[in-house]
């Protein structure tokens, strides 16, 4: 939101209270208090007629600093407001005549004493950013009624700036105006189902701004080297959250709002769905399932969309009897062919379903300021809203969730959550505006919790479109709905890479674009990118997803590729692992993984996938693919080519084939079955060692489907020998290769706890 009309003036209707001289200083219990004035107070008849901008400084957790901007403090909180960690006072608080300081960790904020109000945060003694004179201030709207906190940061020379949410408009978000509301605009618009209000730059510092409501950004727009922020109220609160590294960023704000969980190891296999308006029953699923078991094609996961439910009455939780006579049978049959089965819900009531007459009669739906059922006929007939703010209305819509599962489900598409009305009281009092993007953590945590309650810790895994900041908790998301070519495919890519720069660990995609059919090419060049993904799924709107519809070579992709990936899961489940213990995505913006390389900054057509395999999608029918290596020696995975990096590459591939090479000194675990994603990863792995320099060392864990370490291995070179030690927690076969030289192979037995061998490099 544009409050100034160039560097100097003022845009009319609003009146800017900044802050331009600190007052006076309070210290209490880790907190530090500023007090700023919109004006030099330079007699006693200056502090008449004025407001006073409250400034409070703490630390949450180590490494953090949050800010508190306030102007009238009698407003009243009303909820909701994010789930937020804190382990005590972290701050250590300095005061001199030149500043008052406070320190947490590496971190600080140093607050100027004097005629000119300035706030800076160091990490030692480098300066990140910091609040200039008049950066903060209260904004009176007064054609509007409104009144508005802003808050601007500063950009230094080649900083980039990263997040903010699951984006589709380009990557660095330099230049843009960010508006964090959650919208169902699809993949094509700067609207966003996932609005996060975190962002990250590459000088390894994020900032989180704790609102749930509206927050507007100008992103190096309204100022070019500024981050502006503002929200409507009395007050604006935001943390600082140090790094250095941006993986230790995303460390500390996940440890903040949330790690994400850990995903079950099923749920990273080939989910294959009915698509979205398409005609089906039981025969139909079953003649996809059986035509995929024909052909060779490995599938994990069947996912039955809207119309498992009768039309008009979604949501109601009730097979449509008129097709699916047998549901508890057909979900047996289809389990006894070794798939889990989704189906989709959302968190709305039309007029019709059996749930809304319960709901309107037990207070469980949202209401109208008059006491109405809040309705409209978008969507669905007559559609109310779940109030997930009133605990019975939630145990009530999970009760309906439980018998699902005890009929044989095992995840839920949570779709929508974006179209939420401000227009409403919730039983809780909450606050509509908050509520509007906050929604979607209440509905996501009531069905995930369903699933940890019914199948476990570790069990539970969610198909969810919407988010906000903490939703990462309720993996996995996807990126909605985008048309069937490759522009869509390279923007779902971006908003990816974003959401995962916003603290969210995995990520998914329509494999071959939602709308409409997309031409074979593309569907089978989105493959080989949705099989390269953290999870994979093949979906769509008005026609099915099953390969051989497109053509006999499709068929052979998919093989190929889900087979591959079902190889590459010790080493992708251990990405999972990390996921979920340090914040960090399993498919990662090149920025994050080579922050000291300039060349990395602003990549988004490219990706690794974990931090050992570079993948470079292929986005034309042509094949043809231009993409960037770091320095080192890269080996291609497909077909062992050594290439030397530091460069741009241009190559041309058929569809089996894309950019997929491994970093240097990489030890790779490779799995012994590629037909399933849950098997015993340190059973008959191959660790499998790339370009290892010299006087280096190369790691390898293997963790088992529960996340605990069932193999861990390092591989040491010294000149010509390279030197092997294993670990095992239990007598698993495993080999040992050094890729590119014959005759390197170690097969080891089952045997004891600890291993360790050398082999000779030739050449």
């Amino acid at each position: 939101m544009k409050f100034t009309d160039g560097n100097w003036m003022i845009r009319k209707g609003y009146e800017v209270l900044s802050a331009v001289q600190a007052h006076d200083f309070e210290k209490s219990e880790g907190q530090l208090t500023a007090y700023a004035s919109p004006r030099p107070i330079l007699s006693r008849s200056n502090m008449l007629d004025t407001m006073l901008l409250t400034v409070q400084f703490h630390s949450p957790i180590e490494g953090v600093i949050g800010v508190k901007l306030i102007n009238h403090a009698g407003v009243v909180e009303r909820g909701p407001a994010f789930e937020l960690a804190s382990d005590g006072s972290h701050a250590v608080i300095e005061e001199t005549d030149e500043a008052a300081t406070l320190t947490t960790g590496n971190l600080s904020v140093r607050i100027s004493k004097g005629d000119t109000w300035r706030v800076d945060f160091y990490r030692g003694g480098e300066r990140l950013t910091g609040s200039a004179q008049k950066s903060m201030a209260y904004i009176k709207a007064e054609g509007e009624g409104k009144a508005y906190v802003r808050e601007e940061l500063d950009l230094g020379v080649g900083e980039w700036v990263y997040g903010l949410g699951e984006r589709f408009t380009s990557f660095v978000k330099n230049g843009q105006t960010v508006d964090l509301w959650n919208k169902d605009g699809g993949t094509s618009s700067e609207q966003s189902y996932k609005n996060i209000p975190f962002y990250l730059t590459n000088k390894g510092y994020g900032v989180f701004i704790n609102h749930p409501e509206l927050v507007s950004l100008e992103v190096a727009s309204e100022k070019v080297k500024k981050v502006q922020f503002s929200v409507e109220g009395e007050s604006l609160s935001y943390f600082i959250v140090d790094g250095p590294s941006m993986k230790e960023v995303l460390g500390r704000y996940t440890d903040l709002t949330g790690k994400p969980a850990l995903p079950p190891a099923w749920s990273f296999g080939l989910w294959l769905t009915t698509s979205f308006t398409t005609n089906y029953d039981e025969s139909t699923v079953m003649s996809f399932v059986e035509g995929m078991a024909e052909r060779d094609l490995p599938l994990h996961v069947f996912h039955f969309d809207c119309f498992w439910m009768r039309e008009f009455h979604w949501t109601d939780f009730q097979w449509d009897e008129r097709v699916f006579p047998d549901p508890v049978g057909m979900l047996k049959r289809l389990k006894e062919k070794g798939l889990k089965i989704c189906v989709w819900i959302n968190p709305y009531i039309a007029q019709r379903s059996r749930l809304f007459k319960e709901g309107k009669e037990n207070g469980y739906l949202v209401k109208r300021p008059n006491g109405d059922v809040w309705q409209w006929d978008m969507w669905q007939p007559g559609m109310a809203l779940v109030d997930f703010t009133n605990p019975a209305a939630c145990e009530w819509y999970a009760s309906y969730l439980r018998e699902l599962v005890d009929m044989g489900v095992d995840s839920f598409k949570t779709d929508f959550g974006e179209r939420i009305p401000t227009d409403v009281v919730y039983h809780d009092g909450s606050d509509p505006f908050k509520m509007h993007n906050y929604y979607t953590y209440l509905y996501n945590e009531v069905v995930f919790d369903v699933l940890v309650d019914k199948l476990g810790q570790g069990e539970a895994a969610l198909f969810a479109r919407s988010a906000t900041a903490g939703g990462q908790k309720f993996p996995v998301h996807w990126g909605g709905d985008c048309y069937a070519d490759y522009e869509s495919m390279a923007e779902s890519l971006r908003g990816g890479l974003s959401l995962g720069l916003s603290g969210f660990g995995f990520w998914s995609h329509d494999i071959g674009g939602f709308e409409s059919t997309a031409p074979a090419h593309v569907f089978k060049r989105w493959l080989a990118f949705g099989l390269l993904s953290s999870h994979s799924r093949l979906h769509g709107s008005r026609s099915y997803r099953v390969p051989w519809a497109y053509d006999t070579e499709a068929v052979d992709v998919t093989r190929f590729f889900t087979r591959l990936k079902c190889s590459l899961m010790p080493y992708l489940f251990r990405t999972a692992v990390q996921a979920k213990e340090e914040g960090v995505p399993s498919m990662r913006a090149m920025v994050l993984e080579f922050p000291e390389d300039p060349s990395c900054e602003t990549i988004d057509r490219q990706y690794m996938l974990g931090d050992s395999l570079l993948v470079a999608p292929i986005f034309n029918e042509e094949g043809r693919v231009t993409y960037y290596l770091p320095q080192g020696t890269w080996t291609h995975l497909l077909t062992g080519e050594t290439v030397q990096g530091g460069s741009w590459r241009k190559e041309t591939h058929d569809f089996m084939s894309l950019p997929l090479f491994v970093r240097p000194n990489t030890l790779l675990a490779i799995g012994a079955n590629d037909n399933v994603p849950d098997y015993e990863y340190a059973d008959g792995v191959t660790l499998k060692l790339f370009a290892l320099e010299d006087g280096k060392s190369a790691t390898a864990t293997v963790h088992d489907t529960k996340g605990g370490v069932s193999l861990s291995a390092v591989a040491t070179r010294n000149g010509n020998e390279v030197t092997v030690k294993v670990e095992r927690s239990a007598g698993h076969t495993f080999a040992f290769e050094i890729e590119g030289q014959e005759g390197s192979k170690v097969e080891v037995p089952a045997g004891g706890a600890s291993e360790s061998f050398a082999v000779t490099l030739k050449g």
